[in-house]
Order: C-alpha cells, then structure tokens, then sequence
C-alpha cells in the first residue's frame, strides 16, 4: 500500500476511535440543526413565533373590549395571561398593579402585557385608548411582540372603531338625536345600495361601517347585506394596504409605558453582555477542570496523596480556584463592556460580585462534573463542547428564549446559563436590592451543591486519582 493511502488509513482509524471527536463532528452539529429548526419553525406552517407569554387586564365592561380579549387569544404568536395565583388554590383576575410587580418579579412570568383600561372607546375622544407596559431586555423580543399586537389590532377588530365613532357621536348629539342621524343614513343607503333599512340600521348603531373589509388580506364574500353596503368598485390593490394601516395606526392611542430597565443607559449592551460573559466563563472554567486529566497523567495525585492531603482537599481547591478565576473574569469582562459600551457597574458593583460569584461557582461546578464522568480529555472537552452550546441556546444567550416552541421553553430554566442572566439583568437592568436577587442567588446555590454533589461522588469512584 503506498504511504499516503496508510497514513490515511491509520488518521481514519484514530478519528473513529476517538468518541469525543466523532460525537463533535456530528451529534453537535445534528443536535444543534435540530434545535434552530424548532426555534425558527422550519416546515411549519406558521414560522412565526408560538406562545409568547403576554398579560392582558381587562377593565372595561365594553363589549369592544371583550372582542378586543378574543381576538389577541386567537393569535397563536401569544399566550395570553388573564389571571394570577390566589391564595390557596385559587385564581384571580389580574389587576394593573400586578403587572407591574409580576414584570420586575425574579424569573418573570411575563415582560409584556396591554391593559384595556374603562376608557377603551370614549365619548369625548375618537379612537381606541390602550395601555401597553413593557420589560424590554431583547430588542428581537419587543419588536416582534409590537409587530404582532398591532397587527392583532389592526387586523382583526377594526369594527371597534366604528364603536369609537358612535360613542363620540352620543357624547355630542344624545341617544335621540343619533338615533335619528343614524335611521336616515340607513335610509339612505338602503335607497341606493339596497338593503333592509332596520338591519343597516343595526349595523350602523353596533358600529359596523365595513372597516373589516379595509384590511382583510382577501375580498372574502360578504353575506348580502355587507354586499350592497360596499360600492362595487374592485378591490383596491395591495400596496395600498400599508397606507391604510398608517391610518388606523392614527386612530388607536396606546400608552406605552417601560416597567423596568428604563433608565438603563447602553440598554442593548446590557441586556446582551450577560449572556456573553457566562459563555465565555463556561467554556474557561469547564477547560480549567478538564486540565485534571493532564495533571493525573503527570502522576501529580499520586504525589500530592502521598502527602496529608485527601481527595476532598483536592477536589475543593479546585472548586474555589475554578470560582476565584470565574470571579476575576467576570470582573473583567464586566469592565471591558463598562469602557467599551458605558454600561454602568460601579453603582451596582457589590450585587454584581454577588451575582459573580454565585455565576461562577455554578459553572465551576458544570466544568467539575463534565471532567468526573468523562474518560479523559479529549471526550470531556467534546461533551463540554456540546453541553455548553446548548445550555446557551436553551438559556437564551443567543435568542430570546419566548420566541423558542413552548416544549423547548420548559428546560430553559433548568440551565445555570438562565439563571446567571437572570441575575445580571435583575442588578444591572432591574437595579434590584440584595433581598429582590435572594431568589436567584438561591437557585444559583442549588445548582452548585446538587451538581458537585454528582461530581464528588463520581470522583470518589472514579480512577482520576488512581
């Protein structure tokens, strides 16, 4: 055989030997195709984003209000939120005041949420009046949640603003004098278009002037009615369309309001450096714990066990080196983002070593465990690898995890890469107190113990040492 053919043949057979670098080379990537598919929606037949969690308080006794509560529950893209838990094992309706302790709430169960107030259609001012209060940590997230809303209005209740105009109308004229008003236009229309004057009547008192026409995508038939009311010119022409949205756009006022991170300068930074550093510090950290294959083929334990040291000072030295050198790296990067972009740290320089900390004890912990149950090196750093990267998609470091399929949302919150984010936005987006973080330093602590309890005992019975 010549030599090239048998050094191919010997690289060939090492590769297939070698499980880390076969699994690297194909179950990351398959793994990794699979779960963009799921999140972008490839081959379903709405791509768009699927059960977005979105709170809707309902204070109007308006029946617009209600339709307006209907249409949102029919658009797939949201999962509507009405109530609260109460105690016991009762439900409550939500309330304005609760959105915005349930927004600046750790692990929020929502960041975006419309209040329809009484005042939805007024007398005294013509259009719809809404109140839109947002938690915008992802710029991806809250333009497509506003895409959707106006869409939702615009789209599918804009009869309410034929409601809008008969209040103003009553607000000036008085019931009689509409009601008149109202009969000779039926009448009118009636004689012209045809028609049953008491159903156009009708029609006209609900506020229903055929604006659903204006912007359904098709000129779906109409019953008979609707038929005679509308002039039998052709439908206009789609680029139309925008310019028509522009004027609805006109006629519905939303009060925006931002809950938390509003005073934040350099928001898109600091809603996005979280989720650099952790990955960064994971990918360190789980190289640091690995480099303890290197030291026992080195007969480095051996050595030090030879010694009065024990397993456990081992094993704990490395767990707070892994944390020490977690925390000067957060701290680093943390000020390179502060120079680079002006995220503000110094306020929040003590909650933020807090956080770090914890951070870093996490996945110090991560790194530990993936060197106690794998092989060697080279089959730890591939699972580190694959690990790694998709606790950082799950996590929401590379996309807002609501725009994920609600099944994949479910293990979001079970990566320390969730939670870690969770605690840089509430310090450095939220400004939240040491007592508000509690929560999620708490979870932060649990994984660590739980996770070097797995990795100790694996150690201890494993032949790292041997």
């Amino acid at each position: 055989m010549h030599p090239i053919f048998a050094l191919l043949r010997k690289d060939l057979l090492n590769f297939l030997r070698n499980r880390a670098g076969v699994s690297l080379t194909f179950a990351v990537p398959f793994a990794m195709i699979y779960l963009f598919g799921q999140i972008f929606g490839v081959n379903r037949k709405d791509t768009g984003p699927v059960g977005i969690p979105f709170a809707v308080v309902n204070a109007s006794s308006n029946p617009a209000a209600a339709k307006l509560l209907e249409a949102l529950k029919g658009e797939k893209s949201f999962r509507v939120i009405t109530d609260t838990a109460a105690p016991g094992d009762a439900r409550r309706p939500l309330t304005e005041a609760d959105l915005r302790l349930l927004m600046q709430a750790p692990g929020a169960p929502f960041r975006f949420a419309l209040v329809i107030p009484d005042d939805v259609i007024s007398a005294s001012e013509f259009g719809l009046h809404l109140k839109f209060l947002s938690n915008p940590r992802s710029e991806i997230e809250t333009q497509t949640v506003n895409g959707l809303l106006q869409k939702t209005i615009f789209s599918h209740v804009p009869e309410l603003i034929g409601e809008s105009l008969q209040a103003r109308a009553k607000g000036y004229l008085g019931d009689a004098r509409l009601k008149g008003f109202n009969q000779r236009l039926a009448t009118t229309i009636s004689s012209t278009f045809g028609g049953d004057p008491a159903e156009i009547e009708s029609r006209i008192s609900a506020g229903d002037f055929g604006f659903g026409r204006l912007t359904a995508p098709t000129k779906a038939a109409p019953d008979p009615t609707l038929r005679r009311l509308d002039p039998p010119d052709p439908a206009p022409p789609p680029a139309k369309s925008s310019g028509m949205a522009d004027v609805f756009s006109k006629l519905v006022r939303i009060d925006s309001e931002q809950v938390v991170g509003a005073n934040v300068k350099s928001p898109a930074a600091t809603a996005l450096v979280g989720g650099w550093a952790i990955q960064f510090l994971l990918f360190a950290l789980t190289a640091s714990a690995t480099g303890m294959f290197r030291e026992r083929d080195a007969g480095i334990f051996q050595r030090l066990l030879s010694a009065p040291v024990t397993r456990a000072h081992i094993l704990w030295s490395k767990f707070l080196y892994g944390v020490i050198l977690g925390l000067v790296q957060l701290v680093v990067l943390f000020t390179a983002s502060s120079s680079f972009y002006g995220i503000e740290i110094l306020p929040h320089l003590g909650r933020l070593a807090l956080v770090c900390i914890f951070a870093a004890g996490a996945c110090t912990s991560f790194g530990m465990l993936i060197a106690a149950i794998a092989p060697n090196a080279e089959a730890a750093n591939g699972l580190a690898t694959f690990c790694i990267m998709l606790m950082s998609c799950l996590g929401g470091a590379w996309f807002p995890i609501t725009l994920m399929p609600v099944f994949i949302q479910q293990f979001s919150k079970l990566t320390l890469i969730y939670w870690s984010m969770e605690g840089f936005s509430a310090v450095l987006w939220a400004g939240q107190s040491v007592v508000q973080i509690l929560p999620i330093l708490g979870i932060l602590a649990g994984i660590t113990a739980s996770v070097m309890a797995i990795a100790v005992w694996r150690f201890n019975r494993g032949r790292i040492f041997d």
